[in-house]
């Protein structure tokens, strides 16, 4: 049986598992208040690329709310990332419970209930989970962009009243991801996923956004997954957050924890 961590973990990895998409060149789609019929997609998605973040340094402090049915949890998050090289968070319940620290080739996780840790590269993580995560999809998750590179793959539209509804003509390594996008601003709204192999369906919402330093970053981020007639929940609110000039990333694992073994 897996450890309990990894249940998490599982949930959490399942929000990266997604990609490849289109490519394009000039900007000439206008923000309006609906969807455009005959949308050229080439210039919707350079965009909805043109609303990434970008900055040198990020922190946050976080409000998440677990909910998977049975019980509800709720503990603040400090996250700081560097684009490309690190995503670090430490959790807190009043005292300090837990860190992770993820770089597109390592994941180590401690925590201080159970006194475990972990370490193991990222390719690992992907074949214990049946994944195809990568670090940069899960640094998107928390910028509110499309978990995908919107330059290599073609798109099709689904017609929606209120959003441009983009979707893959051909099913990405097993799971077939669809984004709605707000036609006045261009920011992503809700990107989804359903999962082939295990029929899961993945959603996560962008229900508020919010401007720092004149880069528009989420607010709200609500995740929630479904597995037969299991959901659980995650709700990100970001309390407080800015771009520093400079940021430090503390991890060590402290002795005499009990290493986390999962079976090959």
């Amino acid at each position: 049986m897996l450890h309990p961590i990894y249940k998490y973990c599982r949930f959490i990895f399942y929000i990266a598992l997604i990609t490849n998409l289109v490519a394009c060149k000039t900007v000439a789609v206008l923000p309006t208040k609906a969807p455009v019929e005959n949308v050229n997609l080439k210039k919707l998605t350079q965009q909805i690329d043109g609303k990434y973040p970008s900055f040198k340094n990020f922190r946050s402090r976080l409000r998440v709310t677990y909910n998977d049915g049975k019980r509800e949890q709720q503990l603040t998050v400090n996250l700081r990332m560097q684009p490309k090289q690190k995503i670090w968070l430490s959790a807190t319940m009043l005292i300090p419970i837990a860190k992770l620290m993820l770089t597109p080739k390592e994941v180590q996780f401690y925590e201080k209930f159970q006194k475990t840790f972990f370490e193991g590269d990222v390719q690992f993580l992907n074949q214990q989970f049946k994944t195809a995560f990568t670090f940069e999809e899960v640094e998107k998750l928390f910028l509110g962009a499309p978990m995908a590179d919107l330059k290599k793959t073609t798109w099709t539209t689904i017609n929606h009243p209120k959003y441009y509804v983009l979707t893959p003509k051909e099913q990405q390594r097993g799971f077939q991801p669809t984004f709605f996008i707000d036609p006045s601003t261009f920011l992503l709204e809700e990107q989804r996923f359903y999962i082939a192999e295990t029929g899961a369906i993945l959603s996560i919402k962008y229900p508020e956004h919010q401007k720092i330093e004149s880069q528009t970053l989420p607010k709200i981020i609500q995740i929630s997954l479904l597995e037969g007639q299991q959901l659980t929940t995650l709700k990100l609110e970001f309390i407080r957050s800015d771009f520093p000039s400079e940021i430090t990333f503390p991890f060590a694992i402290p002795n005499g924890y009990k290493k986390i073994e999962i079976v090959r």
